[in-house]
C-alpha cells in the first residue's frame, strides 16, 4: 500500500515492478544497462501510479541535480538572456533548471557567485561574457564541468565557444559587392576589444578578394555608439563623396550613420546601402528603413554550449575552442526596391 498523503515514492515504484530502487531509478531516468522489458515495466507501474519524480532524490541516486549555473557579466542581458534561452532549449523544458547569475564584470562578485551556484550542487556551469575576447578561466578550482560561452577561456585545455567575428565581416563585404557596391567605407567600435579588429579584418578580406580597397584603405575604430555612427560617417561622406555602402561594427554604430546619411540627403539605399552588427531587434528592425545586419546566432550558441557542457555531465568533455559561423539578416538598408 501507498501512503496517499505523501504520494507515491520511487520506492514504491520499484516495489510494484519487482525491481530495486537503483534499477527504478535508471530506468526513468533513461540510463544504460537496464533491459527494454524492465524499463516498460517500470514506467508502466509509475504511470499506474501518478509518480513524479523528486528532483532531489534523483540527484542523490544519480549524482546530478538536475540544475546548471549561467553566470554571466552582461548587465543588460543583451548577450546572454538569448544564450540562456538557446540553453534552456537544449536542456529540454523541465528536465534541467538553469540558475542565471550576474557577476557584473567583477572579480570578486564572479567567485561569490560561483560558489553560491556550487553550494546548489549544480551539475555544471556556463560563463558568459559581457565581450567576445578571450577572458582569464576561472580563478578557483571547479569541482563540475565548464563551458565557456561567447567570451572564450585563454586556456586551451578549456571548452569555448564564441561568434566568429570575421566571418561576419567578411559577409557583410560580400553581401554588398553581391549588389553592385564597389565604394565601401567601414566604421566599426573600440579598438580594444578584439571583436572590433576581427569584424573589420574579415570585411576587409572579403573587399580585397573582390578586387576592392575600404574607403581610407582602413577601417574607421571609435566606439559603439550611434553618436560615433553620426560623427564618423559626416567624415566619411565629406573625405569620399561617392561613398555608396558602409559597414558598421554594430547595430548601433549602423543607426547613428544613417541618421546623417539623412542629414546630408543620402537614400538609403539607393545612394548608399548600410550593415550592422548584432541584428539586435531593439534596433535592426525598427530603423528607417529596416536595418541589414549580421546575427551572432547567440541562442544557437547557447544550445551548442548546453550540449557540449551535457556531454560533459555524462563524462565526454571537449577542449579548445569552436567559432560559430554567423549570418547575415537583409533589410530594406541593403536592398534597392524594384
Amino acid at each position: 500500500m501507498t501512503d496517499n498523503r505523501k504520494g507515491p515514492t520511487l520506492s514504491d515504484v520499484a516495489r510494484m515492478a519487482g525491481v530495486s530502487i537503483a534499477t527504478a531509478s535508471k530506468a526513468l531516468n533513461g540510463r544504460e544497462h537496464v533491459r527494454e522489458s524492465t524499463r516498460q515495466r517500470v514506467f508502466q507501474v509509475a504511470e499506474a501510479l501518478s509518480f513524479v519524480p523528486n528532483p532531489l532524490a534523483q540527484g542523490l541516486l544519480s549524482g546530478q541535480t538536475g540544475t546548471v549555473g549561467l553566470l554571466t557579466s552582461d548587465l543588460e542581458g543583451r548577450f546572454s538572456i538569448p544564450i540562456m534561452m538557446g540553453a534552456e532549449d537544449a536542456f529540454g523544458a523541465g528536465s534541467t533548471s538553469v540558475f542565471l547569475c550576474d557577476a557584473r564584470g567583477d572579480a570578486i562578485r564572479e567567485r561569490t557567485q560561483i560558489q553560491a551556484l556550487l553550494s546548489r550542487h549544480v551539475d555544471g556551469l556556463i560563463i558568459v561574457g559581457a565581450r567576445p575576447d578571450p577572458r582569464p578561466p576561472l580563478a578557483m578550482r571547479i569541482p563540475v564541468p565548464v563551458v565557456y560561452a561567447y567570451a572564450p577561456s585563454e586556456d586551451p585545455n578549456d571548452y569555448s565557444i564564441t561568434s566568429d567575428n570575421v566571418h561576419g565581416g567578411r559577409l557583410a563585404a560580400e553581401h554588398l559587392v553581391a549588389t553592385g557596391r564597389r565604394r565601401i567605407g567601414i566604421i566599426t567600435g573600440d579598438p580594444g576589444y578584439g571583436a572590433a579588429h576581427d569584424r573589420a579584418s574579415g570585411a576587409i578580406a572579403a573587399l580585397n578578394d573582390a578586387g576592392i580597397s575600404p574607403l581610407g584603405d582602413a577601417a574607421q575604430f571609435g566606439a559603439w555608439s550611434e553618436a560615433w555612427g553620426r560623427g564618423a560617417t559626416h567624415a566619411m561622406v565629406a573625405a569620399h563623396p561617392d561613398l555608396d555602402a558602409l559597414i558598421c561594427g554594430s547595430d548601433q554604430i549602423a543607426r547613428g550613420a544613417m541618421d546623417s546619411l539623412r542629414e546630408l540627403g543620402r537614400e538609403i539605399p539607393d545612394d548608399v546601402a548600410v550593415v550592422g552588427h548584432d541584428n539586435w531587434e531593439v534596433l535592426a528592425p525598427g530603423a528607417r528603413p529596416p536595418l541589414t545586419s549580421i546575427d551572432m546566432r547567440l541562442q544557437e550558441l547557447g544550445r551548442l554550449a548546453a550540449g557540449k557542457l551535457f556531454a560533459a555531465i555524462e563524462g565526454t568533455a571537449s577542449h579548445g575552442l569552436d567559432k560559430l559561423p554567423c549570418r547575415l539578416v537583409p533589410r530594406g538598408s541593403t536592398i534597392r526596391s524594384s
